[in-house]
C-alpha cells in the first residue's frame, strides 16, 4: 500500500491494521475520521522520515480515544492496544540474524543508516563509531513519541508501551545482551542503548533493562 499521509493508509501500514479490522464498522470510521484530524494538527513534522514513526503514533492515540468514547475504560482501552501492538513485533527475526557471527558489526551499519532516512523531525542520536567490534551503543537525545505523547497527555500510559517494543525485539538476542537503564518516555534525559556480545560458552546474566 502506497506509503502516503492518509489515515486508512497509516493503519495499514502500522501495528493496528489487525486490531481495526476487528473493529465495528462505525467505530472505525470514528477512528479514521479521529486520524484525519490529527493528520492536519501534526503537519510540521510529518516529512518523509517520519511516516513509519506516525503509522503507530496517530492510530494508537485515535483508537484510545474512540475506545474510549465507546465505553471501554482507559484500562481496556490500553490492553487492546498494547496486546495488538506488541504482537506486531518479529523478535524471533531478531534472535535468528542474532546468530549471525558479524551481526554486530552489520547493527553498527544499518541503524543509522536506518535511523538517517525513517527519522525526520524530532529526533536527535548520539552516535559512537569508537565503540570495539563487541560493544554497540547510541543514545537517543529527542524523541517524536514522546513529543507527541506528551502533547496528547498520554505519555504516562504509551510511551513506555512503545519502549517495551526494544526489549521484546532485543532483550532475548542471541549471546548478545540489550542494557537500556533510562528512556525518554519514562523520565530520562536520553534513550541510552547499549549491545554487548558475550563470547560462546561466557556465563552471563542478561540485564532487565528498562
Amino acid at each position: 500500500m502506497k506509503k502516503t499521509y492518509e489515515p486508512l493508509n497509516m493503519v495499514m501500514n502500522g501495528r493496528y491494521a489487525v486490531l481495526y479490522g476487528k473493529l465495528t464498522p462505525s467505530i472505525q470510521r470514528e477512528i479514521l475520521a479521529r486520524m484525519a484530524e490529527l493528520i492536519e494538527e501534526e503537519r510540521d513534522y510529518e516529512d518523509k522520515g517520519n511516516y513509519g514513526h506516525f503509522c503507530n503514533i496517530l492510530p494508537t492515540i485515535a483508537i484510545d480515544e474512540v475506545l474510549q468514547r465507546n465505553g471501554k475504560s482507559p484500562e481496556e482501552a490500553f490492553e487492546l492496544i498494547s496486546t495488538h501492538m506488541w504482537a506486531a513485533l518479529t523478535p524471533a527475526t531478531f534472535q535468528r540474524l542474532s546468530r549471525i557471527p558479524f551481526f554486530l558489526p552489520v547493527m553498527r551499519k544499518i541503524i543509522p543508516l536506518g535511523f538517517k532516512y525513517g527519522s525526520g523531525k524530532g529526533w536527535k542520536y548520539v552516535w559512537h563509531p569508537e565503540d570495539p567490534k563487541d560493544f554497540y551503543r547510541f543514545e537517543t537525545l529527542e524523541c517524536l513519541y514522546r513529543y507527541e505523547f506528551s502533547k496528547h497527555g498520554v505519555l504516562d500510559r504509551f510511551g513506555p508501551m512503545f519502549c517495551r517494543s526494544d526489549i521484546i525485539n532485543y532483550g532475548n538476542l542471541h549471546n548478545i545482551d540489550f542494557i537500556r537503564t533510562r528512556t525518554l518516555c519514562q523520565g530520562g534525559d536520553c534513550c541510552d542503548f547499549r549491545f554487548v556480545r558475550h563470547r560462546k560458552g561466557e556465563v552471563w546474566e542478561r540485564t532487565k533493562s528498562i
